[in-house]
Parts: C-alpha cells; sequence; structure tokens
C-alpha cells in the first residue's frame, strides 16, 4: 500500500517513517509549509525541512515539499483573525488540522498516488461495526485527539498514526535507535506561524492596539491594558497590575471580556468564583461516526487541552448545538475554545464553544442585550 506521511522533521514524524517502512509500506514523505516566513525566519520552517529531508533521504524514501500557505491564509488564518476581532479565544490547531492536515494534504497525496496518508500525532484509528473511531493516543500525556475531534469517517478511513501505541520515550528511543537527527530535537509548541515571537507582538501587526481600562469586578479601575482582545480568560500574565491599596496582595486573573467598552475584567484568587461555569452553550457539533450518541447523553469532556476529563450531561439541540452542564463547575471555560467528548478512550467529536455560565460573561450578556 502507498502511503504519504506528512513529514514536520520532528522526531515524531521522523519515527512514523521508519515504522511504516519497517511494516511493508511503500512510503514517501511530503513536508507542509504552512506559513511563508518573514525575513527573520521565526516559524524555521526552512531548517525543519531540511531535517525531515534527512530522514527521508536516510530511510531511502521519495520526499516532497509543498507549500500550503494560501490555504492556511484562507481557510485558517482569516477565522483566527476573525475570532479575536469578536472577542473570543480560537484554536487554529483544530481547524489546521481539518483544514489542512486532512483536506489539503491528502488531497495532494492522492494526486501523488498515494492510498493513505500517515501523521506523526498521538491518536489511533480503530474499526468497529464499520465505522472508524478516533482513539486516544496510549502516552496521555502527549494524545492530541483533542485536535483531531473534527475528523470524520472519510478522513480516518485513510489515515494511518504509526506512533500512537507509543509513549513519547520510547519514540526517542526508536529514533536514536535509528540515528535520527531528529532524536533530541525539542518538541514544537505554540501555533507554527508564531513561533519564538510574542504572540501580542505578532497579533498587533493584525489587531492594532486600543488601550483601555482594567477594572475589578466591583468595577474599580486597577489598571490599563494594550488591547482587550489580546487576552484570555483564566490569564495571569501580562496584567502588570501593581499593589493597590485595600486590596490583598494577591494575584490577579483575568475574568471577563467586555469588546464593546473596550474594558478587561479582572480579580483576584485563582480559584475566582467569577472564572467557574458549570454549563455551556456550544455552536453547531460534529460527530466523528457522523452522528451523536443520543439526543440526551452522559460522557466526558474537555474544554482545553491536556485538561482531565471531566463528567458531563449533553443534550443535542434542534439546530445541532449543545447544551453541556458539567457534575462540578470548571475554571476558565473560554469561548472560541472546543468542547471534545469522549466515551472512555473513544472521541466521540466536538463544539466550538459558544457561551457560558460564568458570572461575568452571563453580566456582560445581561448589559449588551439591555
Amino acid at each position: 500500500m502507498k502511503v504519504m506521511l506528512g513529514v514536520s522533521g520532528g522526531v515524531d514524524s521522523s519515527v512514523s517513517a521508519l515504522l511504516l517502512k519497517q511494516q511493508g509500506y511503500e512510503v514517501s514523505g511530503l513536508f507542509m509549509q504552512n506559513w511563508d516566513e518573514e525575513d527573520n525566519g521565526e516559524c524555521r520552517a526552512e531548517q525543519d525541512r531540511k531535517d525531515a529531508l534527512a530522514v527521508c533521504g536516510k530511510l531511502g524514501i521519495p520526499f516532497y515539499s509543498r507549500n500550503f500557505a494560501k490555504a492556511y491564509w484562507a481557510d485558517v488564518f482569516t477565522h483566527f483573525l476573525a475570532e479575536y476581532r469578536a472577542g473570543r479565544t480560537p484554536n487554529p490547531d483544530v481547524l489546521c488540522n481539518r483544514e489542512i492536515k486532512f483536506k489539503t494534504f491528502l488531497d495532494e497525496a492522492r494526486q501523488l498516488g498515494a492510498e493513505k496518508i500517515a501523521t506523526g500525532h498521538y491518536a489511533q484509528v480503530r474499526e468497529c461495526d464499520g465505522l472508524y473511531q478516533l482513539v486516544r493516543g496510549v502516552d496521555d500525556g502527549k494524545d492530541q485527539t483533542y485536535f483531531l475531534h473534527q475528523l470524520g469517517q472519510s478522513q480516518l478511513s485513510a489515515t494511518l498514526f504509526p506512533i500512537g501505541h507509543l509513549p513519547k520515550t520510547k519514540v526517542r528511543e526508536l529514533a536514536l535507535q535509528a540515528g535520527f537527527g531528529t532524536a533530541a530535537k525539542k518538541d514544537s509548541t505554540g501555533i507554527c506561524f508564531i513561533g519564538e515571537r510574542d504572540f501580542r507582538d505578532f497579533l498587533s501587526q493584525y489587531l492594532p492596539a486600543q488601550a483601555g481600562d482594567i477594572r475589578s469586578v466591583d468595577g474599580q479601575t486597577v489598571g490599563t491594558h494594550s488591547g482587550v482582545f489580546y487576552y484570555t480568560l483564566g490569564q495571569r500574565e501580562g496584567l502588570h497590575i501593581g499593589g493597590i491599596k485595600g486590596r490583598q496582595a494577591a494575584p490577579w486573573f483575568v475574568v471577563g471580556k467586555d469588546i464593546k467598552r473596550n474594558i478587561l475584567y479582572v480579580d483576584q484568587g485563582i480559584d475566582s468564583d467569577w472564572l467557574h461555569s458549570s454549563h455551556l452553550q456550544s455552536e453547531s457539533a460534529h460527530w466523528i461516526s457522523g452522528q451523536a450518541p443520543a439526543r440526551s447523553f452522559q460522557c466526558t469532556a474537555k474544554t482545553r487541552y491536556r485538561q482531565q476529563d471531566v463528567a458531563c450531561h449533553v443534550d443535542v439541540l434542534d439546530n445541532g448545538c449543545l447544551s453541556v452542564v458539567f457534575d462540578t463547575p470548571q475554571r476558565a471555560v473560554t469561548p472560541g475554545q472546543s468542547l471534545v467528548l469522549y466515551d472512555g478512550d473513544v472521541c466521540l467529536g466536538g463544539a466550538v464553544i459558544e457561551t457560558t455560565n460564568a458570572p461575568m460573561e452571563t453580566q456582560l450578556r445581561q448589559e449588551n442585550f439591555s
């Protein structure tokens, strides 16, 4: 079987290539450039491309390189900016997987004669009763099903995850044994097109800063922000709130954003009640099997990557959106982020969080509708 592997120049795709070749697949590697770099080369795409080429050369497999930057800009980055303008916090990695890695890349791989694609994600695919399931990777700390929950039957039926059954330590061990230069390479973190740059500086190139008040939940002005959409719920860094007379010496956290009036709301204490919510409404949900398990059901959920699963009750509304009630209140559930649902190790699907019943969000919503 001909398999096109997405090679990134990292250790995960390197070992994926090794395992696919050992398993007898006719494997090729395709390097995706999803962002046109500036002169300072922050994204390190050229070095990553060279590392990927070296691994393919060492294994004797064909290497291809494609620039998907235009597709990334149109299908991912414009949405990313629109969400920040609306005061939400998007997760571009989810959209990148759906639109680029498992759509644009899949189409390109098929044009090059591949029957299946493979990536170095920590996830697994299982066929059960004629349906393909997305199953958590064995390494709990590296499981990436959260970012893959928008995939469907057509993508999963054409996809291999060669390292999903391995812990990261074993992957690095295999890379070292194979003599790959990527064996000790640092894992990439964050969003590729931002690289090692300061996030706020990067975003300000596209969303110009507009300073405004930082206010406590009781209405006192306690500082000044550089742009309300640069912040996210639960954030502590970058507030620069000094000691305030009559206030305790406890850290401040973002608890709300009033985009209309350009006000950032904060409260003291990591466990502030203003940060907690027990209920959310989502946008229309995506189901990996093609349909919801039921109109009303119990399952577990994540509202952010690497969060421990939390028990919840899900009601599927007539318009396909979800009403979700958590068994225990959750901290910093953030509109624009993804709610991802699980039945044990099986990822059911998920949806973008639209609203919550967090106190400040509820208050601001009522004020804006009054």
